[in-house]
């Protein structure tokens, strides 16, 4: 971490209440909600509570979260989860060179990469869009590739609550020209990964407020970014048009939505409403 002058110290609540149209007789779930600690980003504290009560578990899944899982198996009306966490965080460091691309190209080839530079369900495109970010990405480093697709992502999909779901697909979204975050970083990734960049999804928390007063609470909500792979792991957030910083909270990060959910469930019972989902953030240093 940085000094002190420069850190910032968030708390993040972030609460899910799921209501059955009939009680559930039994459910079993998985949350992924608690921040890493990385690079940049400590995370002091952070708990997960639910209610009915559970007893809960905890383990890392195969992309690096931290996964929270706890079984119900007694009759429930509804179901309230809450994660709540205290994390540091510190402005990013300067950009360092980024490798070319044949070196980019034959390190994906022979590693891990290899999963992060194929499209998924989600993050499929037509060839076109791919030609389209190509000719915007010419005789650009893959640093600036990845600011140039981001923009030309944001300039085509809106950000507009409400007119997707949590299916909808890359292709939908830029056929559409709206969405949200997640859609925003799943047309970022299908570009980039189409471009020779391998690219992963980074689900988290950010802050609504650059200069948040202190120990007031505000209303905000998860959030989604991409990382790409130049010699190491790099954010930038294409909503938004920049690289994540102190107000950014990292979560999870996988090939996808699918790979870093906040919340999986399956229950025994009648099918219901949406879930509530609230973020309260405070700065407190």
């Amino acid at each position: 971490m940085t000094t002190a002058a420069t850190t910032r110290r968030l708390r993040i609540r972030h609460t899910t209440r799921v209501s059955y149209t009939q009680a559930a007789v039994l459910s079993h779930n998985e949350v992924r909600m608690t921040p890493l600690t990385l690079p940049g980003q400590t995370t002091l504290d952070s708990r997960v509570t639910v209610r009915p009560a559970a007893t809960t578990w905890s383990y890392w899944d195969y992309w690096g979260t931290q996964v929270t899982a706890f079984e119900l198996m007694d009759p429930h009306a509804d179901l309230t989860i809450t994660a709540s966490s205290l994390v540091e965080t510190a402005p990013p460091g300067a950009l360092p060179p980024a490798p070319g691309w044949p070196e980019i190209a034959a390190h994906t080839a022979g590693s891990r990469l290899l999963e992060f530079a194929g499209p998924t369900a989600r993050t499929t495109v037509p060839p076109k869009l791919v030609k389209k970010a190509r000719k915007a990405a010419m005789g650009l480093d893959p640093h600036g590739t990845a600011e140039a697709v981001s923009a030309m992502v944001a300039d085509q999909v809106s950000y507009l609550p409400g007119v997707t779901g949590v299916n909808t697909s890359a292709a939908e979204a830029w056929d559409q020209g709206a969405g949200v975050c997640q859609d925003i970083a799943h047309v970022t990734i299908a570009l980039l990964r189409g471009l020779g960049l391998p690219t992963r999804y980074v689900s988290g928390y950010l802050h609504p407020e650059r200069d948040a007063e202190l120990h007031r609470p505000v209303a905000g909500q998860s959030h989604a970014w991409v990382e790409y792979w130049a010699g190491d792991w790099h954010g930038y957030d294409p909503t938004n048009r920049t690289r994540p910083d102190e107000s950014h909270v990292v979560v999870g990060r996988g090939r996808d939505y699918d790979d870093v959910t906040p919340h999986k469930g399956i229950y025994r019972g009648v099918a219901g409403g949406l879930p509530e989902v609230t973020v309260e953030f405070t700065r407190v240093a």
